[in-house]
């Protein structure tokens, strides 16, 4: 009889220690940012790598802001200054495509508690004088940017396709390397966004400059 009372006893601990078993499971899933394996802790860990960043993805929006805003500054020239309806109409593209990216890059920089290029001062005026060329491939210089606003009718066409392709090649490279390096997926769709549009913009100014590839020059036989 004490045989069958103490097998008793013993299924009775086995049957307790599996419910808190399960308990302590349950507790663990909903609560590990880790390695967790509930449902709960895999979704949070998906949803905190899918907004996570690095200083890629903080160097490509602090770079591409003042790159996009030389841009703008580029196509808002042309409206008064360009004889050529393709170039006006282009000039107007890019603008459209580009201002609304700057205030996207602004707001994950805010977000992620950096330092938002100042408009028209700071880091734009670094980048005109050369000494940040090497990281900002494609920015123009003062001597181009006056020429381009001093220039009008088919130089200024020729002019600003020469120097918009030569821009635009600058924003891929950037790109790339955000599409290499980079972790927030935004930033990286961006990336890819600006490498497919950009790349396609290049190869129609080559063809108002008619041209097949290449970049610099200014002996484009149409503006």
């Amino acid at each position: 009889m004490s045989s069958i009372r103490t097998l008793t006893r013993r299924a009775a601990l086995v049957v307790a220690a599996v419910g808190a078993g399960f308990v302590l499971a349950a507790c663990g899933g909903g609560s590990g940012d880790d390695n967790g394996s509930g449902h709960g802790a895999h979704a949070s860990a998906s949803a905190s790598t899918a907004g996570a960043h690095n200083a890629q993805d903080v160097s490509f929006a602090q770079g591409m802001i003042p790159h996009h805003r030389q841009a703008l500054e580029m196509a808002r020239l042309a409206d008064g200054r360009a004889s050529s309806a393709a170039v006006k109409d282009l000039a107007a593209r890019i603008e459209k495509a580009q201002d609304p990216e700057i205030k996207t890059m602004s707001g994950w920089l805010k977000a992620w508690g950096e330092d938002v290029p100042a408009a028209g001062g700071g880091m734009d005026g670094m980048e005109h004088s050369g000494s940040g060329h090497a990281g900002m491939p494609g920015m123009m210089g003062e001597a181009d940017m006056t020429e381009l606003e001093n220039s009008s009718g088919k130089a200024f066409d020729t002019k600003f396709l020469a120097l918009m392709v030569e821009h635009h090649q600058g924003a891929v490279e950037m790109a790339g390397v955000e599409k290499d390096k980079g972790r927030y997926g935004p930033a990286k769709t961006m990336a890819d966004d600006i490498v497919t549009a950009q790349n396609a913009e290049i190869g129609e100014m080559n063809k108002l400059l008619g041209k097949g590839s290449g970049a610099s020059g200014q002996s484009g036989s149409k503006g």
